[in-house]
């Protein structure tokens, strides 16, 4: 079995490939500069070259505050490229994953989100990405679509990793304490994802359709930084000596984000055994990983 990565150089595209091959599964990966997924060309060229037996899509524009100066960008590779993708995995029968997000949603709610819950972005970001979830389900019907939100990985740029940095060069940090979600780990989205692939050359009927995948547990920025802090001591020093809660009228930014972003997984967890663990879990995991296996890590 082959796995075609699209978006092969990102957090979860780099977890993805190292799940595969640890579980035996072949996995051929694109990305930028070689392959951009708004070429449609260069996309079916990549396809027909390596003749997976799966796509999954985790390229994305996820320059939240930037899509909304730049929408058309935001549109071309998050709603355009996925329907132009999904249509070529028709042609071709393939199996189409997808990875969306929790901005689909406007955070007012108080309970998890489940996956039929209704959406209504806030921003471009999160309207690109619900034009793209609608464009696949409407043009290909062997699809999975898994939202996650508060992602973080040893690779690019991610909050643990922007949260080490600064834990070095200043005494205090301020950060957003209202805002709720549920931190998740590459690592475990990538294997979720390698599950449902194993899986589906063995179910005659596999349940296609929107899952929702995070870390188990629920806190605030400000509570994911303090986490971070206190494991990050046991193996470097930080300059930081206090993280102050400020709510989020005191960061403004350009586009909105959502209150409330915790997902109901229930649903990945029923139809496709993932597993989920406990986000503090995963988080130690991560930093033993960023300070201990650096060779094989961005590090900080």
């Amino acid at each position: 079995m082959t796995l075609a990565i699209l978006g092969c150089n990102g957090q979860l595209g780099r977890e993805l490939a190292l799940s595969a091959r640890h579980n035996g599964l072949a996995a051929a990966g694109a990305d930028l500069p070689e392959l951009d997924i708004t070429d449609a060309a260069s996309v079916r060229s990549f396809i027909a070259s390596v003749r997976p037996s799966v796509v999954v899509n985790a390229a994305a524009y996820t320059q939240v505050d930037q899509a909304e100066s730049d929408p058309q960008t935001a549109f071309a590779v998050n709603a355009d490229a996925p329907e132009r993708l999904a249509r070529l995995c028709a042609e071709r029968r393939l199996p189409l994953i997808h990875i969306s997000t929790d901005y689909v949603f406007d955070g007012k709610g108080k309970t998890p989100y489940r996956e039929d819950d209704p959406v209504n972005p806030l921003g471009v970001y999160g309207r690109s990405k619900e034009e793209g979830e609608q464009k696949i389900r409407s043009c290909w019907g062997m699809h999975i679509i898994i939202r996650t939100a508060w992602l973080y990985s040893p690779f690019g740029h991610n909050f643990v990793k922007t949260m080490l940095r600064l834990g070095k060069e200043r005494k205090e940090l301020r950060v957003v304490a209202d805002q709720y979600g549920s931190p998740t780990c590459a690592a475990d989205l990538a294997r979720a994802i390698v599950t449902i692939i194993e899986s589906l050359h063995r179910n005659p009927a596999p349940p296609w359709g929107t899952y929702h995948f995070t870390g188990l547990g629920m806190t605030t920025w400000h509570g994911f930084a303090r986490a971070v802090f206190a494991e990050a001591r046991r193996y470097m020093p930080l300059k930081v000596m206090e993280v102050v809660p400020v709510p989020t009228r005191e960061y403004p930014t350009p586009a909105l984000r959502p209150r409330y972003s915790v997902l109901d997984c229930t649903r990945i967890q029923r139809r496709w055994n993932a597993t989920l663990r406990p986000w503090e879990e995963s988080l130690k995991e991560t930093l033993h990983r960023i300070f201990n296996e650096p060779g094989e890590t961005d590090g900080i």
